[in-house]
């Protein structure tokens, strides 16, 4: 699942690139991909509204409208978008096409169908995405050891699933827990009622550090993001310790360990993340 760098990336790629366009025609292959309205609603909202700019929250997309109106999506899973010329080869398991007034196509595609857009109206409620329920952006100011520790401090729950939680902080997966929690020299399986105040404050400087630096390695053209079919941006040759169990640990040289956490995958190293501090990268 695309996490808050790939999103990111995606937003920065193709917010200059929509701006300022005219949606002209919508088609919509997979009705179901459509949470709110119906199909034939979000259709013809959606034809002659011109895009104002894109923002982020969470995992969350923001396609903003100049009417004020707002389309929400979730790439969830296997969920894609790309901005291309009319011609250029489309995707097998494309769902949703809008053609623009340059003569480009936004298009979205995912093999397992569980994305998902909403099209809100403006001054309308966001009661169905469920961005409502999301807690702190990881570069709030107010993401503070008090403030996780009032939502954490007391659960018996290991500290990699209440970084998964989307209620206290948005957009941190997988990925990036475990990225997080390796140069914070924090062991996933430690119970999040057993951190110190250290651990926390630790926590609060590192969340914010990984991500906006997984973000600046994600950079890439529009040109490259394409080619690629937005599929190799990732941070693969940056990763320390995600997908590298059984290596060996770039700062001690230990092997890196796995273990499922919460029917989640999570690479550690039991020699870097038995005390807390920062790990150097």
């Amino acid at each position: 699942m695309p996490e808050l760098p790939e999103v990111e990336t995606i937003k920065r790629v193709l917010e200059p690139q929509l701006k300022g366009l005219t949606i002209t025609k919508v088609t919509v292959n997979r009705p179901e991909v459509i949470a709110r309205p119906a199909a034939d609603e979000f259709c013809r909202l959606l034809i002659g509204q011109s895009v104002s700019g894109m923002m982020r929250r969470g995992k969350f997309l923001h396609i903003l409208l100049d009417s004020g109106d707002r389309v929400i999506l979730h790439l969830r899973m296997t969920g894609c978008l790309l901005f291309t010329p009319a011609d250029f080869p489309e995707e097998k398991h494309t769902h949703i096409v809008l053609e623009m007034s340059d003569g480009r196509q936004l298009r979205f595609s995912d093999m397992r169908r569980f994305g998902r857009f909403w099209l809100l109206q403006n001054g309308e409620e966001d009661t169905y995405s469920g961005i409502a329920k999301l807690g702190m952006e990881p570069f709030d100011e107010g993401l503070t050891a008090d403030y996780l520790i009032s939502r954490l401090g007391k659960r018996k729950k290991t500290i990699k699933e209440c970084l998964l939680d989307q209620s206290v902080v948005a957009g941190i997966g997988n990925i990036y827990s475990d990225e997080i929690l390796f140069a914070a020299g924090i062991h996933p399986a430690w119970t999040a009622c057993s951190l110190q105040q250290e651990e926390w404050e630790c926590l609060v400087r590192v969340i914010p550090e990984r991500l906006s630096y997984f973000i600046e390695r994600n950079v890439i053209s529009p040109e490259e993001y394409l080619e690629t079919k937005g599929q190799d941006y990732r941070n693969t040759p940056f990763l320390q310790v995600y997908g590298h169990g059984g290596e060996a640990c770039p700062v001690c040289g230990k092997m890196l360990c796995r273990m499922v956490i919460g029917g989640r995958s999570s690479v550690y190293c039991e020699g870097c993340q038995r005390k807390g501090g920062i790990v150097k990268s």
